[in-house]
């Protein structure tokens, strides 16, 4: 990120709601670098892992959620596999999207953050992904409402989208995952 002036909290904060939310151990992070260096999202990255880990120690909230890094990350899971404290960058990163979107933080992927709304709700609602639906929802929120559209007319030609969602079996107890969860994070 370019230099900017951000709050360092006095206290340790945001290490705790971090860890508590996310389950990692981010206090053990002693900067080695191997997270950064075996990811293969980096070159796209405004925040390196390694630098992530550090901006929680540091109590810098707001850069962090309005990282790009955050809400690119692929989820690969090599920086844990690589970290010597076993540190689950990906998972620090779903933290901190679930936080950036609490608090309208204006991620810096607005477009990312719509689809990612789009699809978990998509899946809360149907228990899995309706892509016809997932794509209005997504297509409202970003405003580019004509784009892609031939391509879509195309999908539904074909019938490779279908109008109206599947049933699930266990559609109560999808739900019941996503009320557990909200309840959790509250």
């Amino acid at each position: 990120m370019e230099n900017q002036e951000a709050k360092v909290l006095p206290s340790f904060e945001l290490v705790k709601e971090v860890e508590a939310k996310s389950g990692q151990p981010v206090g053990r992070c002693y900067q080695c670098k191997k997270c950064t260096g075996g990811c293969p999202m980096s070159f796209a990255f405004d925040l390196f892992a390694h630098q992530i880990v550090r901006y929680v120690q540091l109590g810098l909230k707001e850069p962090l959620l309005k990282s790009k890094s955050i809400w690119i990350c692929a989820c690969c899971k090599t920086c844990k596999s690589r970290c010597p404290n076993g540190i689950d960058i990906s998972a620090l990163n779903d933290t901190l999207k679930a936080m950036a979107l609490k608090e309208s933080a204006g991620a810096a992927e607005g477009k990312v953050a719509a689809f990612h709304d789009a699809f978990v709700s998509s899946v809360e609602r149907y228990g899995r992904v309706h892509e016809a639906g997932m794509l209005a929802r997504y297509k409202l929120k970003t405003k580019t409402y004509t784009q892609d559209m031939s391509l879509g007319i195309e999908f539904i030609k074909r019938r490779k989208l279908k109008l109206l969602p599947e049933k699930v079996r266990q559609l109560r107890e999808i739900k019941q995952i996503f009320q557990r969860a909200k309840e959790k994070s509250q």
